[in-house]
């Protein structure tokens, strides 16, 4: 009985098994930093702050780093380094995850979208 309570429950319903930070699509994540994140951030090899810092070489990097660029203290004091979990927490909520930060971008809720853009990161370097 328990069983078929169960998965009546879940009938219909996306399987949502979690997705790992390390599972995404760069194609995918391209697509999303496009539409989600290009308005504040440039990823290209030296290219310009905007609102938010350029985003090349990101992944590896401890946060506040970006020359030019005017961080609040909690960004710099962090003492962050982005790799892919932390990317993957960060992305869900950033200023949960970095109080006092300046991001206005409320995060990604999908995993798999958090995934994709780091993917996508990861191939900015």
């Amino acid at each position: 009985r328990l069983v078929a309570r169960l998965s009546r429950r879940t009938m219909g319903k996306k399987d949502s098994k979690a997705c790992a930070p390390d599972a995404g699509d760069a194609g995918s994540g391209a697509k999303l930093f496009k539409a989600k994140c290009a308005t504040c951030h440039t990823c290209n090899e030296g290219g310009p702050n905007k609102q938010g810092p350029n985003l090349f070489g990101v992944m590896g990097r401890q946060s506040g780093q970006v020359d030019g660029f005017k961080y609040t203290a909690a960004n710099k004091e962090s003492g962050i380094m982005w790799a892919e979990q932390t990317m993957f927490d960060y992305l869900a909520n950033p200023k949960k995850y970095i109080k006092g930060t300046n991001m206005a971008f409320p995060g990604f809720k999908k995993e798999q979208d958090r995934a994709d853009v780091i993917a996508y990161l990861n191939t900015m370097k």
